[in-house]
């Protein structure tokens, strides 16, 4: 692989396969007693979105927030230790707002302001506030050329102007990283103290997902701290390559566990007097699913490889794997609601709490042809 000398080492040293199966182990016993599907349903209808008991358990037991970030601020581990916490929260439909802050520690961390740094990234690793990332804006695109969004120097610092859609956690972070536009081009801009934050409206979405909230952010002149050191446009490609993966390492823990309930359903339903499972359609059907959850698992990894290994092609397979993972979750979701038969269909049954997660996160960050579209346009201009 060919290092990427833009970016440099941007977490503590990796762990062994050890520490990370027991991780796993850990957060997926975890999950089990505090992320069951009573719990996510009655957290689908509260205003927050999540459990803040549970949310303290973790990031002050668990310490998941700390997860890559640099161990001089605090942090622990380094992409792969990311990817197992997001594939259990995925697998968990967790409401929380892990993702958000995780990708917010990571935005301010690819700025490389070090005075930014060492204020925000310790409060973030010690779960004292919570973050997210704001990049797209009415029109719904995640990556763009020309941000309507604006920055403006105001006597020494920056206000932000403009209006930002589909934001994680909008309505409880307390950092927002927000992308915007400069005289310059793209940059990273940090609101902090979000709740109290001058000119800055905060509303919700009514989202297909209700297992997660997104919101929408309109800034009126808002003070922000500039993150980046002027190369903006690097450091938000950088933002949103890692959100592309850290999502497919989601969208793969989601289809596992579709995969993994919907064949034990396939062997405990008798109907004709034998297990649907030996059918010969169910089959093809289970199959099928099966190959597409593993190549998706594939993709993530090498994903995550590429960012552990600071890889130049960092881009194009994050693209990829967004792309493959989204489908994959799609379609093992929509697989099992039809192996369900009409249980599968109804409000009391879990398979569509997760289609609707993976029909949700398959736009997120941009649909698959977008990611498709990209990945072409890399491999054009690979010399």
């Amino acid at each position: 692989m060919e290092a990427n000398p833009s970016t440099g080492p941007a977490t503590t040293p990796a762990t062994t396969a050890e520490d990370r199966e027991a991780l796993r182990g850990t957060l997926r016993a975890f999950f089990a007693e505090h992320g069951a599907e009573d719990a996510v349903r009655r957290l689908m209808t509260a205003e927050s979105g999540h459990d803040l008991a549970v949310w303290t358990l973790i990031t002050r037991q668990l310490g998941l927030t700390a997860l890559g970030l640099p161990e001089e601020y605090g942090g622990v581990g380094g992409p792969a230790e990311l990817a197992v916490a997001c594939r259990e929260a995925g697998r968990a439909l967790l409401g929380a707002p892990l993702l958000s802050t995780l990708l917010a520690g990571q935005a301010v961390l690819a700025g490389g302001d070090p005075a930014a740094c060492a204020d925000l990234l310790p409060r973030i690793a010690d779960g004292t506030v919570t973050g997210t990332v704001a990049v797209a804006e009415p029109d719904g695109r995640w990556r763009s050329d020309a941000y309507a969004t604006a920055a403006r120097p105001a006597g020494g610092a920056w206000e932000l102007h403009g209006t930002k859609t589909f934001v994680l956690d909008a309505l409880t972070s307390d950092l927002i990283v927000a992308v915007a536009r400069t005289d310059g081009g793209p940059g990273l801009f940090a609101v902090e103290n979000a709740s109290a934050a001058p000119g800055l409206t905060r509303r919700g979405l009514a989202t297909l997902d209700l297992t997660r909230r997104q919101g929408r952010l309109d800034f009126a002149g808002t003070p922000a701290r500039r993150l980046d050191r002027g190369d903006g446009a690097a450091a938000v490609g950088r933002v949103l390559d890692i959100a592309a993966v850290l999502l497919a390492a989601e969208q793969v823990g989601g289809a596992r566990y579709v995969l993994e309930q919907t064949a034990e359903y396939a062997r405990t339903r008798v109907q004709f007097g034998r297990p649907i499972g030996s059918f010969q359609a169910v089959k093809h059907k289970l199959a099928d699913v099966l190959i597409r959850v593993e190549s998706a698992d594939s993709a993530a990894f090498g994903a995550v490889a590429a960012w552990e290994a600071d890889d130049a092609e960092l881009p194009l397979v994050a693209a990829l794997a967004k792309a493959y993972c989204s489908e994959a979750y799609v379609h093992a979701a929509q697989e099992a609601v039809q192996v369900h038969g009409g249980i599968g269909f109804t409000w009391e049954h879990w398979a569509h709490l997760y289609l609707k997660r993976a029909r949700s996160t398959h736009e997120l960050f941009e649909a698959p042809r977008v990611h498709r579209e990209r990945m072409a346009g890399l491999l054009v201009n690979t010399p």
